[in-house]
Formats: C-alpha cells, sequence, structure tokens
C-alpha cells in the first residue's frame, strides 16, 4: 500500500527560523451595534499571554513589552486561573504602596503581591457575550471602571475557564479612536468622540 506513495523532498531548518502562531485577525473597523464576539479575543484561536503568581514583577513586565500584550493571566503551579496583571498594576501606584506597607525593593515585588486576585474578578458568560453588542461590552468596561473583562464558559457542573477577553483600548481602536492615553477616562471621551450622534 505504501508502495503507492512517494516520500517529500526534505531540507534542513535554517538558523533563525521562527515558528507560526495562531492568529485572530478581528476587523479593523466595527461599530457600536455590531456583534460583541468581533472584538473578543478568542482564546480558542489565540493563545493567552499567561505567568505564574511567583514570577517577579519586573519580569512579567518584560514579557508583556515581549508579547506586545498589556494584561497577564495569572496561573498558578496546577495552570489555575490565580489572577490578573495589568500594565496598569506594574506601572502605576500599586508597587510603591507594596513597598510602602511591606518594604524591600523593586526588584522583591511579585506578580501575586500586585495582581488582581481570583476572588475578585469579574466575569462575563459566553452565553451573554454572544447575544450581545460592542456596545454592551463598552458599556460594561465603563460600568466597571475597567480596561480588560475576562469571558467564560461554564461546564455542566459549573466549572468555569475563561475562553475570551475584551481590551478597552483594542474596541477603542476598531472603533476608529485614536487611542492616545491608556488612562480609563481619556479612552472612554475617545470613544465618545467618534460615535456619530443624533
Amino acid at each position: 500500500m505504501i508502495k503507492e506513495y512517494n516520500a517529500l523532498q526534505t531540507s534542513l531548518l535554517k538558523t533563525g527560523s521562527t515558528f507560526v502562531r495562531p492568529v485572530q485577525k478581528p476587523p479593523e473597523r466595527v461599530k457600536l451595534s455590531d456583534q460583541a464576539t468581533v472584538v473578543m479575543t478568542d482564546l480558542s484561536k489565540v493563545p493567552v499571554v499567561s505567568v505564574l503568581a511567583n514570577t517577579s514583577m519586573d519580569n512579567a513586565n518584560a514579557k508583556m513589552i515581549r508579547n506586545g500584550v498589556r494584561l497577564l493571566l495569572v496561573l498558578d503551579e496546577n495552570d489555575r486561573v490565580a489572577g490578573l496583571l495589568t500594565a496598569v498594576d506594574v506601572l502605576g501606584g500599586k508597587p510603591m504602596r507594596y513597598l510602602q506597607n511591606m518594604g524591600g525593593t523593586h526588584a522583591d515585588i511579585l506578580v501575586r503581591d500586585i495582581m488582581t486576585p481570583q476572588r475578585e474578578l469579574e466575569v462575563l458568560k459566553i452565553e451573554d457575550v454572544q447575544k450581545a453588542k460592542v456596545g454592551n461590552i463598552v458599556a460594561s468596561l465603563k460600568n466597571s471602571h475597567r480596561q480588560h473583562a475576562l469571558v467564560v464558559v461554564e461546564d455542566a457542573d459549573g466549572k468555569q475557564s475563561v475562553c475570551g477577553l475584551f481590551s478597552l483600548n483594542q474596541i477603542a481602536r476598531q472603533l476608529g479612536a485614536q487611542v492616545q492615553s491608556f488612562e480609563l477616562a481619556h479612552t472612554f471621551a475617545e470613544i465618545e468622540a467618534v460615535i456619530p450622534h443624533g
């Protein structure tokens, strides 16, 4: 049977080769009335960038920069969600408050010291997201005063798995806003500015 098939020609892998990563191509422009799923990062198509809770804050920040993201899913040693770390957590006032309370140096700060822990994470259910519009997601982010939202799927036993995420800055860019700042109020103002009123 195998005799009917010719082997393919092989070659050696070239120095400096990389590898293909899954990519989700969201539409460049959206409207508030579009389906919310078009602006969701679907973790079945794009791998989430994660970090362990006991990683140094500096290493986590370097990982964000390297991967071009502003959010890391924080995992425990059993690969369960322990929390969320954002660039605002790293670059804002949390590190200084931690050092004032606990002492030490900047290099001593671990991800778990400044992350938002799992018990404080609010999530959206995928069933609700699938029925929602982009405008609903923007309103939800504004209501919660957050840059990001996690989306979960639940199995029959009620166990949740993070299956997607929303980024306010990404949505703003897709709506046509020129995001000049990573401050929440500015981003919402930029979104309001590009929405036709009438």
